[in-house]
C-alpha cells in the first residue's frame, strides 16, 4: 500500500510527553484528553477502533481516535501532540499495516496495553478481484494489487472477534470493571449476530452476485456473503487503474450484469464516475465506514452497515 511514513524518533517522543502538549480531538465532542482522566484511558488508531472501545467499555473508559472525522486514515502522520497522548494513555486500540506512521509511534510507545486488532483475527491476502467470479472476464493481473486485506471491520463476523479479543485486553488491563467489559461485549457480538443474518438473508437471492467498487475495501464482505467484488484500484484508496482494468471492468460489467459503480465519502468519485459514465452505469456510495462523517448515510458503525446493504440489494437486484 502506497502510504506516506512519518518515522518518529525515541528522542521526539520523549521530548515531546515531557513538555506534555496539547490535547487530541476525541470521538466524540464531549470526550476529554487521552490521557490523565479518571477513567481507562484508550487511544484508538481510527473510527472503526474507537466505536469498539467505545460500545466494550461504556462508561469505563474515555476513547480519543488518531484519525479526525473526514480524514482518510491510509493518510494519517501522527503528530507530536499525538505522541504525547498516546504515551499518556493507558491502552492503544490500532489496525496494524493499515496506517505505518501509527504503527511505527506504537513501536517505539511504552503504553502498557498494546492491542492489535490485526492479531485478533485472521487476515488474507485480496487483489483487485474477491470472491467467486469467473476469471475470464479479468486476466489483467496486478503484483501491487495483492496484499494483505485490513478491512476486518467490514464482515460482521471477524468485527465480533476483534470485539471479544479487545474485551479481554481491557479485563485483563483493567480487572476492576472487568464484568461490565464482559457484558457490553456480549450485547456488541449479539448485534454484529443479528447485522450478520440480515447480510446473509439480504443478499441470498439476487440478479447478479457481482459489484464494482473504487477501491478494495470490500473483500471479507464479499467472501462471506457469497459475491465478487471488483475494484478499481488495489487496497491503495489513492491509486490510478491502468488502462488494462478499466478495459476489463467494462468487459466484466457487461457480461455479469452490473448495474453500478460503488464510491466512497472520503475518496474522490472522479475515477468511479467516469468509469460509470463511459460504461453506461450508475454510481452509488458504498461505505467502507473509516470515518464517520455529514456525507455519511448513518451515525454509526450499525446505520452505515444497513445502508450499505440497501444499496448492494439495489444494485445486485436482490429478490
Amino acid at each position: 500500500m502506497n502510504v506516506r511514513r512519518q518515522h518518529i524518533s525515541g528522542i521526539t517522543i520523549a521530548a515531546v510527553t515531557a513538555l506534555g502538549l496539547g490535547t487530541l480531538s476525541a470521538c466524540s465532542s464531549d470526550s476529554a484528553a487521552a490521557g490523565n482522566s479518571d477513567k481507562f484511558d484508550v487511544v484508538a488508531s481510527f473510527y472503526p477502533m474507537a466505536y469498539l472501545a467505545e460500545q466494550i467499555g461504556g462508561d469505563h473508559v474515555n476513547v480519543t481516535s488518531l484519525t479526525e472525522p473526514g480524514q482518510e486514515p491510509h493518510d494519517l502522520e501522527i503528530s507530536a501532540k499525538q505522541t504525547a497522548q498516546l504515551q499518556e494513555s493507558d491502552a492503544v486500540l490500532y489496525l496494524k499495516n493499515l496506517q505505518p506512521s501509527v504503527d511505527d509511534a506504537v513501536a517505539q510507545s511504552e503504553v502498557k496495553t498494546k492491542i492489535d486488532a490485526a492479531s485478533l483475527t485472521t487476515l488474507e491476502k485480496h487483489g483487485n478481484e474477491v470472491g467467486g467470479h469467473a476469471a475470464e472476464h479479468d486476466d489483467h493481473e496486478d503484483e501491487e494489487m495483492s496484499g494483505l486485506d485490513p478491512h476486518i471491520w467490514l464482515d460482521p463476523v471477524r468485527y465480533a472477534q476483534v470485539a471479544e479479543g479487545v474485551s479481554k485486553a481491557f479485563e485483563k488491563a483493567d480487572p476492576d470493571h472487568a464484568a461490565d467489559y464482559k457484558k457490553n461485549t456480549a450485547a456488541l457480538v449479539k448485534k454484529l449476530d443479528g447485522l450478520n443474518t440480515q447480510f446473509e438473508d439480504g443478499l441470498k437471492n439476487t440478479r447478479t452476485k457481482v459489484f464494482i467498487t473504487t477501491h478494495a475495501a470490500f473483500g471479507y464482505l464479499a467472501e462471506r456473503y457469497g459475491l465478487t467484488e471488483e475494484a478499481i484500484n488495489g487496497l491503495d484508496p489513492e491509486s490510478e487503474p491502468s488502462a488494462a482494468r478499466v478495459k476489463d471492468l467494462e468487459k466484466m460489467a457487461k457480461a455479469d450484469g452490473v448495474t453500478t459503480v460503488f464510491y466512497e465519502t472520503l475518496v474522490s468519485d472522479k475515477t468511479a464516475k467516469t468509469i460509470a459514465s463511459d460504461a453506461n452505469l450508475k454510481t452509488d456510495v458504498l461505505d467502507p465506514i473509516e470515518g464517520i462523517t455529514s456525507k455519511s448515510k448513518g451515525d454509526d458503525y450499525f446505520q452505515v452497515m444497513e445502508s450499505n446493504l440497501k444499496a448492494l440489494q439495489s444494485a445486485l437486484g436482490a429478490k
